[in-house]
């Protein structure tokens, strides 16, 4: 059966299933992605596999998507009208950034353009304390939590220390999240609306990545665990999978489930999770796309979070999210104390390891905490696969 016989084959057993978009129409489908920065690098590289069309928009013109797309338009995401010019004339418009504008999206919405996930769960999930909010009406487990109005608030709270306080919006990559541990700490408080929750002992975090498309089908990777750094409050590194009884992981998995139909989302969804000591899973927070703790999934599982996104937004049926081999992921930070242009140490010696995946994202200057790349190792045997984060971590910094 030749290549063109065998499509034809596959678009006749789901056409039915699958529509408008479907097997028929999705390549001509023009998408946009608000957002050029890594995530949107990685899902223009998904898309060049199926010669998709499509157009990203960030305000800074050295963006990681900038050189991927000859779609790419100069804009700010937050602003209502350069939102909405960018978007009416594409037919799918989707985020790689929560802190975009919803009322444009909305608008477009309105006007019979397909905009995933949808703009009142991006609304809804852009504030931590309307999250926070929406697990507590859902019955969805979390940790507890007390809305602030502002810093001064806080001393009405004192039994309730300690706890992290954590800005409504504009958090991102550990800013905007500190432990205030006693009233010694209330000088150092965030000003404006935010929510202090409860801290609790916490034995492992963990997260789950799901797909949800437009019929309704789920698929769910398996749960990850992950391990932050201290200093920067992000991750420094996961396992996957994680280091779960059966019991745990099914728990970690249905809650998933749960807040993936709760909210109808089409896409893909972050659900970041706390395993704590006494045994309780609860939800921290969410993100309604691809995500850093799914980068593994680009060479340890049959589909990747990028290929699995697209699939979703665009009406098509989702692909095997199960592991080809345990994996770890390393996040490549910026060193401390260095900002500059960008240089990567121990290159050579890096890429020369079996079954060791190098993604550098193009930034051009380098900070100290930055995101600039990621490393997955992939290794038969899980518990061996610490050992080799903490080479390749020494490697990229050259020993120190």
């Amino acid at each position: 059966m030749g290549v063109f016989t065998s499509f034809k084959y596959f678009y006749k057993k789901i056409k039915n299933t699958y529509s408008p978009l479907g097997v028929r129409g999705f390549m001509k489908t023009k998408i946009g992605i608000l957002g050029g920065g890594q995530l949107g690098r990685m899902l223009l590289q998904a898309a060049s596999n199926w010669d998709l069309e499509i157009h990203v928009l960030d305000p800074d013109p050295n963006a990681p998507c900038a050189t991927f797309t000859p779609y790419f338009t100069q804009g700010s995401f937050m602003d209502f009208e350069t939102v909405y010019q960018f978007g009416k004339d594409l037919e799918v418009i989707t985020i790689e950034i929560e802190a975009v504008n919803t009322q444009a999206l909305k608008k477009l919405e309105a006007e019979g353009k397909k905009v995933y996930p949808q703009p009142h769960i991006i609304e809804t999930i852009q504030d931590k304390r309307t999250q926070k909010a929406f697990y507590k009406e859902k019955g969805i487990p979390t940790s507890d939590f007390v809305l602030i109005e502002n810093k001064t608030e806080i001393q009405q709270h004192l039994e309730f220390l300690p706890a992290f306080q954590k800005l409504g919006t504009g958090g991102y990559d550990g800013r905007g999240v500190q432990l205030l541990e006693s009233e010694a700490d209330l000088g150092q408080a965030f000003e404006g609306l935010s929510l202090l929750e409860k801290a609790i002992e916490i034995d492992k975090e963990l997260a789950v990545m799901i797909a949800r498309n437009t019929q309704g089908e789920v698929a769910v990777f398996p749960t990850v665990e992950m391990v932050f750094d201290p200093e920067l409050n992000l991750v420094d590194y996961l396992l996957a999978p994680a280091r779960l009884s059966d019991a745990q992981n099914q728990e970690a998995e249905q809650l998933a489930r749960q807040l993936v139909e709760a909210w109808g989302l089409v896409g893909v969804l972050a659900v970041e999770l706390f395993l704590t000591k006494s045994g309780e899973i609860l939800v921290n927070e969410v993100a309604p796309r691809p995500h850093n703790s799914g980068h593994h999934t680009i060479e340890a599982n049959y589909t990747s979070q990028f290929e699995q996104y697209l699939r979703a937004i665009l009406d098509l049926p989702l692909g095997n999210p199960a592991l080809k081999s345990p994996a770890a992921m390393v996040n490549v930070l910026g060193k401390p104390g260095y900002t500059g242009e960008a240089q990567y140490e121990g290159f050579a010696e890096l890429i020369s390891e079996d079954k060791l995946y190098l993604h550098l994202y193009g930034k051009k200057i380098s900070k100290p905490g930055r995101k600039m790349g990621h490393i997955t190792l992939l290794h038969e045997d899980l518990e061996a696969l610490p050992a080799k984060v903490a080479w390749a971590k020494k490697t990229i910094f050259k020993g120190e």
